[in-house]
């Protein structure tokens, strides 16, 4: 039988560039290169090529995805967090050259992406809660007199609304510290959020359909240490945290997690591995909605692999069952 063409797709245009790299390096050491022909590609804006394993750069086809060797790739293995493969620019992309990829949607991708878009759509749904928010697009009066008049009360979040990895995320604990913060937020992307803070224990929970069943992870909470008050860039990936997986709670509060993030996948209309963020507000018992991850990390300490390892599949395993599900 001949062997599957896999193009690792990693890197990207967004501040998660680096990041995606690493998760990407994480997968290529995973996949079973006795099955699969595995080529990295990666996209930067400098341009798209194919990074050999001595680190040689070969030019990326952009027309029909090809490299010098390869004339059809039968898989797109998309592990770029942001912009374009987070947001469904490039399944859109794949869409139209035929080739199947491991990821959401063109059209999931980009709602769920997008905070300032997605927290209505699954409000909406009400079977969770959604803190209040305000979305603008520009610092104008228009825009201050619409945050004022929202009454948000202190502390507020303010984010890029399409972003990840916390990138130009600050928590305001004052309104002095707003307008800094906003302005911060606007060099990622450019619209932001300002939302209202919920105080709680944080936690994340994966969802991944294979070709015969849904699989619903093992819940994680992720305890901020130090300065870091919330799961920030640092917390993420300098090893300011504590990840506890399976997460210490009841039962109840992991049944909620695990029920709302199953049923969350399916409104959503979601494909491969994805991770649903959460609050849970410990003084009003309830859980609030964060956000959708479609491409969440996969390093070697990543959230994902590690609920799927707790769950009894390895690192391999997982992976394999993602080109299964996909092909």
């Amino acid at each position: 039988m001949d062997k599957k063409n896999i193009a690792l797709v990693m890197g990207g245009y967004s501040g998660e560039h680096d990041i995606s790299i690493g998760s990407g390096c994480q997968v290529y050491e995973h996949l079973d290169h006795q099955k699969y022909n595995v080529y990295k590609i990666v996209i930067d804006r400098d341009g798209w090529y194919c990074l050999a394993d001595n680190g040689d750069h070969t030019p990326v086809n952009r027309h029909n995805f090809t490299i010098p060797g390869v004339d059809h790739f039968d898989l797109a293995f998309i592990i770029i967090h942001g912009n374009p493969g987070e947001n469904g620019v490039l399944q859109g992309y794949f869409d139209m050259l035929g080739i199947p990829y491991t990821t959401c949607g063109f059209y999931t991708s980009a709602l769920t992406f997008h905070k300032g878009y997605c927290n209505p759509v699954v409000k909406s749904f009400g079977i969770v809660n959604v803190a209040r928010s305000v979305l603008i697009y520009d610092l104008s009066q228009n825009s201050l007199d619409k945050l004022n008049s929202a009454n948000l009360s202190y502390p507020l979040f303010v984010k890029p609304a399409a972003g990840g990895s916390s990138v130009a995320t600050t928590k305001v604990k004052t309104p002095e510290q707003l307008i800094p913060a906003i302005q911060q937020a606007f060099t990622e992307d450019s619209q932001v959020l300002i939302e209202e803070c919920i105080t709680g224990r944080e936690f994340d929970c994966g969802v991944f359909r294979t070709k015969e069943e849904k699989l619903v992870f093992p819940i994680t909470e992720i305890i901020p240490i130090g300065n870091h008050e919330f799961f920030d860039y640092q917390a993420k990936y300098q090893g300011f945290s504590n990840e506890v997986t399976p997460a210490e709670c009841t039962d109840d509060i992991t049944q909620q997690i695990q029920q709302t993030s199953s049923q969350l996948y399916d409104l959503l209309n979601c494909r491969g591995i994805v991770r649903f963020d959460y609050i849970y507000d410990t003084t009003r018992n309830q859980l609030f909605f964060l956000e959708v991850n479609t491409i969440p990390g996969q390093s070697a300490e990543s959230i994902v692999p590690k609920q799927a390892r707790a769950m009894g599949i390895s690192t391999s395993q997982l992976y394999e069952m993602v080109i299964q599900s996909a092909l």
